[in-house]
């Protein structure tokens, strides 16, 4: 036979290889990037808890070993202080905004009881308004309340 008489075909190309569905990398890619990128941000906000709540014990140690100042600025240090850990632990929305009562029943709900709302905590509402210094005594009462109060943020690892 002649070749122009053999009933050959032209050459057929494969299909275009489809999207759907995805090869298996890309279904590992899918599931690990989610769970990789919730895992760095649970890592950093647990790492930023920490290192606020480490420094706001260093600096309540300075504080409390600070020959200079006088009881009404370190009772006006401590509720700074306090505060900022507040701040850093937790969303803004939760802790910046709060004054009086609802600033002492919040830190209330870290620790035992309610030192801050009954007791001598409440004294970090309106310390710097406060003519009135406290006593030495007392003075370390809130100084040990306040490193109660960081002990319990430090344990919460809350999200």
């Amino acid at each position: 036979m002649e070749p122009a008489q053999l009933p050959l075909r032209d050459i057929h190309m494969p299909e275009a290889i489809g999207w759907w569905p995805p090869a298996t990398g890309w279904w590992l890619v899918a599931v690990s990037l989610p769970l990789l990128i919730f895992l760095l941000v649970w890592l950093y906000k647990r790492l930023t808890r920490k290192t606020a709540v480490k420094t706001a014990k260093k600096m309540l140690a300075q504080i409390k070993q600070d020959p200079t100042l006088d009881n009404h600025s370190k009772v006006v240090e401590l509720s700074v202080l306090i505060r900022r850990v507040a701040i850093s632990v937790t969303p803004r929305t939760q802790a910046a905004g709060l004054t009086g009562r609802a600033w002492l029943a919040y830190l209330d709900g870290s620790v035992k009881g309610s030192p801050f709302s009954e007791g001598i905590g409440c004294c970090l509402s309106d310390a710097p308004y406060r003519k009135t210094q406290l006593a030495d005594a007392e003075i370390s009462h809130l100084i040990s309340l306040c490193e109660d109060w960081l002990k319990a943020q430090a344990k919460n690892d809350s999200f």
